[in-house]
């Protein structure tokens, strides 16, 4: 067959857009992406036709590739999962999850306008922020607070305003490197600041730190060490030590990172011990224990929040209305006594996980998966090595671990779990507040997958 007639086998871009199958994602992905990744997948085809002379172009193969493409795309939407990984504060999912109640109370003020910068009681322009500061401040315990976009901002906006020329004294232990690249030494770099480096990895005393004071000293800093731990033959002081041993006029800056309030979780510093040791300034994030929205708070002296506010990178560090209307109720709920998503999920009764387990277990098929023990963690940096009991269902090893996570991942509504032993387990701490019927409408749909004749084929087109 000529090449000509080879390519006129090809279906037009518009045909491909109007078939039903296509056109359900022009909802979901718009109609310029899907006729953009529709004409890629054309594209391919016409250079695969004209590379092999015995290939011939089929509509139907067309579709199913443009199908193939757009389920990629899908996946790739922010849309509902749950949560099997025993992680509670799974950074890959969005950390802490909102409370409805905050959500539904924040509803108002985001899809009207809001008093952003705008004082209601004179009429001017006011500072951002709203109620805010004053809630944050009252949960740390003191004098002001301000709020930015993550931690890391936190810690790149105070060591900028304090330290800019000058040297920060901190532990070479807690030189650390956390998810995604960030490290302190290159934050501390960024900010024009330069360390001191005092101490060992494993031991470090007070006197390490007053033995560092000079002339250009602007602060020590204390940095958790979130995701992993030093164990064995080693120290580091209380903070209260390391204040006492620093001249009164030198600030501690406590990166406490998770924000643990009074989760009573091994290895956290709730962020009242650092302030009541004596730091003048402690940053945390609110979307880990605090149960928020992706944020990062400083609370301190005002002094010192003074000249972080009218720091140039402020600005640039400055949330808008969603967060800060989503903080706000979550502040409100913390401080009226609520636990966050890992305090709850810590203190739940293990008959409830195992109740819900078994509901699950019985609108599964036969054999299909097991009730086993489970160890879950909190997640977020906290307590890096530190985990509670749970309950997992362990499922079957009818299929590879590997293809049977990728079809959960892959069904309507996602399922994360873990691969552990061969086999995907499902651990339910994180789903405690999960419907049963989905959590098994969602595991059948996996099995169902797995089943097909091409296992692999069926599990790359999710529309389902």
């Amino acid at each position: 067959m000529k090449t000509n007639e080879r390519l006129s086998r090809l279906p037009h871009t518009e045909r491909l857009l109007s078939d039903a199958r296509i056109a359900f994602y022009h909802a979901l992905l718009s109609r310029a992406l899907v006729a953009k990744t529709v004409s890629g997948v054309l594209a391919a085809e016409r250079e695969r036709a004209l590379g092999d002379e015995s290939y011939l172009p089929e509509p139907e193969r067309c579709i199913m590739l443009a199908l193939d493409a757009l389920g990629r795309l899908d996946r790739k939407r922010f849309k509902p999962v749950l949560n099997g990984t025993g992680i509670i504060l799974h950074t890959n999912l969005g950390r802490s999850p909102l409370p409805a109640l905050a959500w539904d109370g924040a509803r108002a003020a985001n899809l009207g306008y809001s008093p952003v910068e705008l004082d209601l009681d004179n009429g001017q322009r006011g500072a951002r922020g709203g109620l805010v500061p004053e809630l944050a401040a009252a949960l740390a315990g003191t004098e002001d607070a301000l709020v930015v976009n993550n931690n890391a901002a936190a810690v790149l906006l105070t060591l900028s305003a304090l330290a800019a020329g000058r040297y920060v004294i901190v532990a070479r232990g807690e030189q650390v490197q956390i998810g995604g690249g960030f490290r302190v030494p290159d934050i501390m770099a960024l900010a024009g600041a330069k360390f001191k480096e005092v101490g060992t990895t494993n031991i470090v005393h007070a006197s390490d730190y007053a033995r560092a004071v000079g002339p250009d000293s602007a602060c020590a800093l204390l940095v958790h060490s979130s995701n992993f731990a030093i164990r064995g033959f080693a120290s580091r002081p209380r903070p209260a030590e390391v204040v006492q041993a620093l001249p009164p006029g030198l600030p501690v800056y406590a990166d406490q990172g998770s924000g643990c309030l009074d989760e009573n979780i091994p290895g956290e510093t709730p962020l009242s011990s650092y302030i009541k040791a004596g730091c003048a300034l402690v940053s945390f994030s609110a979307d880990k224990l605090l149960g928020g929205p992706q944020a990062g708070i400083i609370a301190g002296r005002a002094d010192l929040l003074a000249k972080l506010r009218n720091h140039p990178l402020y600005r640039a560090f400055r949330p808008g209305k969603t967060i800060y209307s989503l903080l706000e109720r979550v502040l409100v709920a913390r401080l009226n006594g609520e636990p966050g998503p890992a305090g709850r999920a810590r203190s739940r009764e293990l008959g409830e996980l195992q109740s819900l387990a078994h509901d699950v277990l019985a609108l599964l098929p036969d054999d299909s998966a097991t009730l086993v023990p489970s160890l879950a963690a909190s997640g977020g940096g906290s307590g890096p090595d530190e985990t509670f009991p749970s309950v997992a269902l362990e499922l079957g090893g009818r299929y590879k671990a590997d293809t049977l996570s990728a079809a959960l991942r892959q069904a309507p509504l996602p399922l994360l779990g873990r691969i552990q032993d061969d086999r995907v387990r499902l651990d339910f701490a994180a789903l405690a507040d999960e419907p049963a019927d989905q959590i098994a409408s969602t595991i059948r749909w996996a099995f169902d997958r797995c089943s097909l004749p091409s296992a692999a084929g069926a599990i790359g087109d999710a529309q389902g």
